[in-house]
């Protein structure tokens, strides 16, 4: 989920990355134990400040995940809150779920055609509106205007080996979806019509992919948007980069982001923005959930820059990241198969938020927090509720 509108290869965490991969070398490492001697009484401080520091950050937060019961068993990496009562949610094997009422019941919605499909990503526009997003081949694009009773074929890309990763919108009529590399160029369509026709964007507007660089359809939130058509987008592989745009995608410029990279199952899985300079990039290596290095980075000026969260940074690999606009301290939430994470000081220290893990997460304008991944598990935050007056 994007905080500017409604909503955001395979499985087994992207089984074509895997397969791509051919044979991967297990690398092994060795633990070492570090017995630490405080000489004199600062460094006594200093070491003991550490670790009440990083104990704090292994416990949960307030709140914790109400867990819906959706009689699907799909993997779910499409996610789009519209407020507390409604929710959509996709995944492998054509799913589309909509619950209206607080996820105590969800409609499995049937898309003619797409029985065997992955939607990796779903977006709501309003009014019954939302525009579903394939993963892998055939790389489609499907628009629904009566709430999910009925879909339609609004594009599915003529170009060999497109791979749809993401989608954003800025509005109920502009947005952008964006694929792995065609043919040794970025592929990116713009709509200005709601999703009812789509366009590629100039390939001179984009910066030269490298060699094996490419998106994540992990979460549907490695491309996001902001105001005054703003938009950004991660890449992994075989290089960590954030792209950048000012003009709704009409040029774009792109920097380096410290998350790691150089392998097919590390890099930017997940931007997102609290306003048109303050941002995060979450990810990693989805191969080694748990570890932490080089799994997120900030930037202060609008993605010109970035900088490890170097303090406390979230506890494993992130594959979405989101913000909540309503606290009174600037708070952020990441989470990944192995669990989620909370920031309440703008993405500087993490800690637990829970032991469960999510592929996707989305963020509803109210305030309500919603979370999707395995074996069709839906859930909400259950401290997510904008404060009554507010």
């Amino acid at each position: 989920m994007k905080p500017w509108l409604n909503g955001k290869r395979l499985t087994s965490w992207d089984t074509r990355y895997t397969g791509a991969m051919n044979i991967l070398q297990m690398r092994s490492f060795l633990a070492a134990s570090v017995i630490g001697l405080c000489l004199g009484p600062l460094a006594c401080s200093h070491h003991q400040s550490s670790q009440a520091e990083s104990a704090e950050a292994q416990k949960p937060s307030e709140g914790s995940w109400e867990s819906f019961d959706t009689s699907s068993t799909a993997s779910l990496r499409g996610l789009s809150a519209v407020d507390r009562e409604t929710a959509w949610a996709s995944g492998t094997g054509g799913t589309v779920l909509r619950t209206e009422d607080g996820g105590q019941t969800w409609k499995s919605l049937l898309v003619l055609g797409g029985e065997d499909l992955d939607f990796r990503d779903v977006q709501a526009l309003g009014n019954g509106v939302a525009v579903l997003m394939t993963a892998g081949q055939p790389a489609r694009l499907y628009r629904t205007e009566d709430g999910g009773q009925s879909f339609s074929l609004v594009h599915e890309s003529s170009y060999p080996g497109a791979f749809f990763d993401a989608m954003a919108f800025w509005d109920d009529q502009r947005g952008l979806v964006m694929s792995d590399p065609v043919e040794g160029n970025f592929l990116l369509l713009e709509t200005r019509d709601g999703g009812r026709s789509w366009q590629r964007l100039p390939i001179a507007s984009l910066p030269v992919p490298r060699e094996g660089e490419a998106g994540f359809a992990a979460s549907g939130s490695n491309l996001a948007v902001g105001p005054k058509g703003r938009a950004w987008l991660g890449t992994g592989g075989g290089a960590a980069r954030v792209l950048y745009s000012e003009d709704f995608g009409a040029s774009w410029k792109v920097s380096e982001a410290p998350l790691a990279h150089g392998e097919a199952s590390q890099g930017v899985f997940s931007v997102a923005f609290r306003d048109s300079l303050h941002g995060i990039a979450a990810g990693g290596d989805y191969l080694q959930p748990e570890l932490a290095e080089r799994s997120l980075a900030i930037t202060r000026d609008g993605g010109t820059t970035w900088t490890p969260a170097s303090t406390l940074p979230p506890s494993g690999h992130r594959a979405a990241v989101v913000f909540l606009d309503y606290r009174p301290d600037p708070t952020w939430v990441s989470c990944g198969r192995a669990g989620c994470d909370i920031s309440e000081d703008d993405g500087t220290r993490w800690k637990r938020l829970s032991e469960e893990g999510f592929y996707t997460l989305s963020a509803a304008p109210d305030g309500s927090l919603w979370a999707a991944g395995s074996e069709g598990r839906v859930a909400r935050w259950k401290a997510d509720h904008r404060p009554t007056g507010d």
